[in-house]
């Protein structure tokens, strides 16, 4: 990979969806590296895709996805393991071989294993990330064509806890306003409950009213506001004072409404 530039940052200061964000606004292509004690992931991004992503732990290697999904079974998996030690070739041509797996079974997998690998980034609270600017060629790599405004939506949804993604919102008295454009809803594909959440955001309602009155659990309401934040669809209304850490309890999907 030729490099020009070297980006680095901890993930105790930045978010990985704005640093995604960022990319995806400047359609940069390069390498995502993250490192958090023994292991390290990668995720490859051209032309504002996520075309692939990989990672040291043995847990999110596609075999375990595929048990974990229950798409094979542990024997199933056991066996082609071995095979895979003796073989010169990728898993999914062994599954494809044994009849396993349909190619179109194996293809959705593969971009589901990466979507999961990108998302369970989020998650990190701890760690140092890096991206390493320009072309690369991984000729045994395969590549799939993820939309990074797609993979910030989804992935923020996903995480386990809205708290760390919502204290950089602003105070519970921020105000916001809308600042998309119809091009923008197409592009996203927003679900209704997404679209409704958007809609609310009017220049009038504070944080707290848009938690409380959106159409999800309030901590999920409040992990689209910051996704619409870190996407530019939504930004703070100048009138609003300047972002304090919110004082306002979230409660994550599961547990009571309330805020």
């Amino acid at each position: 990979m030729s490099q020009r530039f070297h980006f680095k940052a901890s993930l105790a200061e930045s978010t990985l969806p704005e640093m995604l964000s960022s990319i995806e606004r400047f359609r940069v292509p390069g390498v995502i590296e993250a490192r958090n004690a023994d292991t390290t992931k990668h995720v490859y991004i051209r032309d504002g895709f996520v075309i692939h992503a990989a990672s040291s732990d043995r847990a999110d290697s596609l075999g375990e996805y595929l048990v974990r999904q229950g798409r094979l079974s542990a024997d199933q998996y056991q066996r082609v393991t071995k095979e895979l030690r003796t073989a010169n070739e990728r898993l999914g041509v062994l599954l494809l071989k044994r009849k396993l797996l349909t190619p179109h079974e194996v293809r959705s997998a593969i971009r589901e294993h990466i979507s999961e690998i990108v998302w369970s980034l989020f998650f990190w609270r701890e760690g140092e990330v890096s991206f390493s600017v320009g072309d690369f060629h991984g000729p045994e790599m395969v590549q799939i064509q993820l939309p990074m405004r797609e993979v910030i939506v989804r992935g923020i949804r996903a995480a386990p806890q809205a708290r760390p993604l919502v204290s950089r919102l602003g105070r519970k008295d921020t105000v916001f306003e809308a600042t998309f454009g119809w091009e923008d809803l197409i592009e996203l594909g927003l679900d209704g409950d997404e679209t409704r959440m958007l809609e609310l955001v009017d220049g009038k309602r504070t944080l707290y009213d848009l938690c409380a009155e959106g159409p999800l659990a309030p901590a999920e309401n409040a992990k689209l506001i910051y996704a619409f934040q870190v996407l530019q669809l939504v930004r703070r209304s100048a009138a609003s004072a300047e972002a304090d850490p919110l004082k306002v309890q979230l409660k994550s999907q599961g547990e009571a409404r309330g805020a």
